[in-house]
């Protein structure tokens, strides 16, 4: 839970925007940040994994976490959540090149078909030097 890491506090003023403060999370503002999150985290997922996934890794929540709160802000962060950001980032990265890998989510198989190198399919060339005369 994002009150867990930051604190109800910060959580309501990082989405209480209106004119008018309520001194209340304000949780469309919070359900955009943690979309935004997800499309972000799914990009890179889907290089590996078979998507949604049928549950949420315990890697994956504190992912979604950090790049909420990065996302949630309207001005420069503090130090501390753009460098959870960042290492998220790089994580999700990692995870894409296959060098971290997710225990217990169904993904994509790396195993290969069998079939290696270039196909070629014999067929007759629309193009020849005999009837490209004139063009070469």
């Amino acid at each position: 839970l994002l009150t867990d890491r930051v604190g109800e506090a910060t959580l309501i003023a990082l989405t209480d925007r209106g004119e008018v403060p309520l001194g209340i999370v304000d949780l469309d503002v919070l359900g955009r940040a943690l979309a935004d999150a997800d499309a972000v985290i799914d990009g890179y997922l889907a290089a590996n994994y078979a998507l949604p996934l049928a549950s949420t890794p315990a890697l994956i929540a504190d992912l979604a976490q950090a790049i909420t709160l990065w996302k949630l802000h309207t001005t420069t962060p503090e130090d501390k959540v753009k460098a959870d950001y960042d290492a998220a980032i790089k994580t999700l990265r990692d995870i894409a090149q296959g060098v971290i890998r997710i225990p217990d989510a169904a993904g994509v198989d790396a195993t290969p078909s069998g079939a290696q190198g270039v196909q070629f399919i014999d067929r007759e060339r629309p193009f020849t030097p005999e009837n490209m005369t004139g063009f070469i």
